[in-house]
């Protein structure tokens, strides 16, 4: 621009006494001494500034300054700032399109188990429901057990309910529940010539069907507690039979119509005197028709289901060598009116890919702090790392569970105040959290925190 206003060329800026090329307000910022890198971070860190996205950035600095590639750095300094990366959501589509499981051949083949726990306690002792579910008719059975049951109590149960009625099934799909990876779950299945395939780390989507067998199965249960009361587990063998003997939408037919060929007698079937009687190879005949016409069903729910799901799904690879975030969650113990941990980091890192699992999954080179966690993710678990040369990389300042999360305790209270409500008052307490500053204090009801955290009183 300078050599054009020294060849007398027209042009919207002039030269300043000083030798400053201005254009009204706007001030040209020559590439010297970093000047340019200092007017970014300034208006990008600084506390007045907080970290503004691309356009705010943009807009902000506009007025004031100009050169010719600087809404491109803008752009660059933005994408590559560190702290961004680690806090700031990603407003575009989750990555990875959908990957179909796919259909067995015939039923109890393939298999998906997963747990529904934190249940009361029945008169049984019973506290959980291990849900079991063949991946072809959808038929599922609900089976009562003990958080504290040993494995080989379990080992039995399964013997005892599944492959007596099913015979031993070809693998079987769960997440990573320390019961599933023990080494006596994996020699027994092992033993049984069965492969055991685990969902990707907090990815449960892979196990979709127990995740939506579970749904269902909780909505029945707190009906049935409703309406007929007592103990859960007195009610779970008709919850079976109900949830086995209804409609499946996927497979157009109820899970007992595909197992058996044909629906089991209820009471609904008051009006019907009598069902009609089929011979052997008939009954076998119309058995092998009905599973074929589940698959069509099931191939035809898939489609449909990737159709959708890849719609609001974006394509992201990386390649071994790369470096990326891992995404986290914190978790504070209670509910902060209906918010948790709203001030936290959502993702560590970066990391080192190491390999590549599959078209949808990644190992991660972690840290010996993060040892206890599992080692392959998602690809919508990550998110690509910018370098910068003055990135100074940390190690995470909390301490990561086995399930991405991290807890946050309180550390002292601040201050003391009553949320007034039209019929009543609410004490309330000023909380800070470990991790984070005074300015980051939250307001938290006391009687929830007495309950919580009683030593913060004493």
């Amino acid at each position: 621009m300078r050599e054009r206003l020294k060849q007398g060329k027209k042009s919207n800026f002039s030269v300043r006494a000083d030798g400053v090329m201005v254009n009204g307000e706007r001030v040209g910022v020559p590439d010297v001494d970093g000047l340019r890198k200092k007017i970014l971070q300034e208006a990008h860190n600084a506390p007045y500034a907080m970290h503004p996205g691309t356009t705010k950035m943009y807009r902000n600095l506009k007025p004031y300054y100009w050169w010719q590639t600087m809404k491109k750095d803008v752009a660059e300094f933005v994408a590559k700032c560190m702290t961004c990366q680690q806090v700031k959501a990603e407003h575009q589509a989750p990555a990875g399109k959908l990957r179909p499981l796919s259909i067995p051949e015939w039923k109890w083949k393939k298999i998906t188990m997963d747990f529904v726990v934190g249940l009361p306690r029945t008169l049984r002792k019973h506290d959980a429901i291990w849900v079991i579910v063949d991946r072809l008719t959808k038929s599922a059975h609900f089976l009562p057990i003990r958080l504290g049951d040993s494995l080989d109590k379990l080992a039995e149960l399964y013997v005892s309910e599944i492959v007596k009625l099913h015979g031993v099934p070809v693998s079987i799909v769960s997440d990573r529940d320390p019961r599933f990876t023990s080494r006596f779950w994996g020699s027994l299945q092992g033993a049984l010539g069965t492969k055991l395939h685990f969902s990707t780390a907090f990815h449960p989507q892979t196990d979709g069907q127990s995740e939506r067998t579970i749904q269902t199965l909780e909505d029945m249960m707190r009906a049935c507690i409703m309406e007929f009361k007592g103990n859960w587990d007195d009610h779970l063998p008709l919850m079976e039979f109900a949830y086995n003997n209804s409609f499946h939408s996927s497979i157009d037919m109820a899970p007992y119509e595909a197992l058996y060929g044909r629906r089991c007698r209820s009471p609904v079937c008051w009006d019907i005197e009598g069902l009609r009687q089929l011979e052997g190879p008939e009954l076998v005949q119309e058995t092998v028709e009905k599973i074929q016409i589940v698959k069509k069903c099931l191939k035809a729910a898939q489609d449909r289901q990737k159709s959708y799901v890849d719609k609001h799904h974006r394509e992201m690879e990386y390649e071994v060598g790369d470096k990326v975030f891992l995404k986290v969650s914190p978790w504070k113990g209670i509910l902060r009116f209906g918010k948790q941990g709203k001030l936290s980091p959502r993702y560590i890192g970066p990391y080192e890919i190491i390999e590549r699992i599959g078209p949808l999954a990644y190992r991660l080179a972690l840290p010996v702090e993060l040892s206890q966690i599992h080692d392959v993710f998602h690809v919508s678990m990550l998110r690509r790392y910018r370098s910068d040369p003055s990135h100074v990389i940390h190690e995470p300042e909390v301490e990561i569970s086995e399930q991405l999360t991290y807890m946050e305790e309180p550390a002292e209270i601040l201050d003391r105040s009553v949320r007034k409500l039209r019929n009543k008052e609410i004490p309330m307490v000023k909380v800070r959290w470990t991790h984070h500053s005074p300015r980051e204090a939250t307001w938290e009801v006391e009687e929830h925190m007495r309950e919580k955290y009683p030593y913060l009183f004493q």
